[in-house]
């Protein structure tokens, strides 16, 4: 048990996990990459395997079916899903991050004994709707309303590029309950199962990377929900955004733990290429400027590893690191992005070839930047977090 009251695995099954991850990866998902990205889908059995391992129910707590992990023992875990192509892990990603956060954080006992075991078991897949086609970071201009009508709310909105959303089937949907106000103060959080009549989902997105995971558009035209679908109850109408912000700081340990094991990949593929790959009759490994890519990449990587790492600890104490978890997601997506730049340097013309696989990650890569708060967000948040902390002091 950590000390702000999680769960938390004995070392020695997290340990039996980790390794079961890894060959998971190794064995399984790495030789399917090519394909998912052609056929832009997972296969069944791979996610049957997946629902089977546990994975879909990681940080669940144990009481509704998942392994409870601790933020530290999920980074460890995340750090190995990351050694593959980004679209294994997000199918997952939305039933141990934001797709089940909410509920367990704040939903009533109700709500977790009906969505948390089926989200924990693979048999739902949870989808966050948040993003507009004209709302993203400003939750202010969000337009979808869950407008109350007798015991019922009624929801009327599009949203867009939804991950796992062709796959749902339960989505947690932000909405504006106010129509009189314009922050945040106004929105609350609904759980709508895919089912309800007057849902329809736009066609799948075609993205530059991370072919396989699917997003599309979720519109819902006139959806009638109960007032007990709001997460946390009735009484959390205009709570919304408090709930999405609860689970941010893991979201973004997350990713940034996701992007440390793709720097880990690009680094071990770009060494082995340099090891075998000759000009002017040796190995370019021995080659002093390939020396400073590579010394540059694995630097970087182990600094963006030890600041997830270290976040991720003092987070299980109960420590508020808002702004270390946003300085973590922020360096890290900025470094994978440097590392799949000098791994396709490296490879030289090979790397902007398929049949290496290393323009694939560099394509994918690019989108840790953008979600889960752009780069640019991370930089308000951290500044603004610097001043009021240094304001306090003064």
């Amino acid at each position: 048990m950590t000390a702000n009251g999680t769960a938390s695995l004995e070392r020695q099954t997290l340990s039996l996990l980790l390794s079961t991850v890894e060959r998971f990866v190794q064995e399984r998902l790495r030789p399917l990459e090519r394909q998912v990205a052609d056929e832009e889908r997972i296969p069944d059995e791979i996610v049957q395997e997946m629902r089977d391992l546990g994975m879909f129910g990681l940080t669940i707590p144990e009481e509704y079916g998942g392994l409870g992990l601790s933020v530290e023992q999920e980074v460890e875990v995340a750090f190995l899903l990351g050694r593959t192509s980004p679209a294994f892990r997000s199918r997952i990603g939305t039933n141990i991050g934001i797709g089940s956060q909410g509920i367990v954080i704040d939903g009533t006992p109700e709500q977790k004994r009906r969505y948390l075991p089926r989200l924990a078991s693979g048999e739902m897949t949870g989808s966050f709707c948040l993003t507009e086609p004209e709302a993203g970071t400003d939750a202010g201009s969000l337009r979808t309303v869950g407008l109350r009508d007798g015991d019922d709310y009624v929801i009327t909105g599009t949203k867009r590029f939804i991950t796992n959303a062709p796959q749902a089937s339960l989505f947690t949907v932000f909405a504006r309950t106010d129509p009189a106000s314009r922050t945040a103060s106004g929105i609350s959080a609904f759980l709508v199962e895919a089912g309800l009549p007057g849902i329809a989902l736009g066609p799948v997105d075609r993205k530059m990377g991370q072919q396989g995971a699917q997003t599309c558009d979720v519109i819902f035209d006139a959806v009638r929900v109960p007032a007990s679908a709001i997460v946390g109850g009735p009484a959390k109408e205009g709570h919304g955004f408090k709930t999405a912000m609860k689970v941010l700081d893991r979201g973004r340990l997350h990713i940034a733990a996701i992007c440390v094991g793709a720097a880990e990949r690009l680094i071990a593929d770009s060494l082995a290429y340099a090891m075998t790959r000759k000009q002017f009759g040796q190995p370019i490994a021995q080659f002093q400027l390939i020396q400073a890519m590579l010394a540059d990449m694995r630097a970087e990587a182990f600094a963006a590893r030890c600041m997830v790492m270290e976040t991720a600890r003092r987070k299980d104490l109960g420590i508020d690191v808002s702004t270390d978890a946003a300085c973590c997601k922020m360096f890290a997506s900025e470094m994978v992005g440097r590392a799949a730049d000098k791994a396709v340097q490296i490879h030289g013309g090979a790397g902007y070839m398929m049949e290496y696989g290393v323009e694939r990650f560099f394509r994918d890569v690019r989108l840790f930047r953008i979600y889960e708060g752009t780069t640019q967000l991370q930089q308000i948040l951290i500044a603004r977090n610097m001043i009021r902390e240094a304001s306090r002091v003064s």
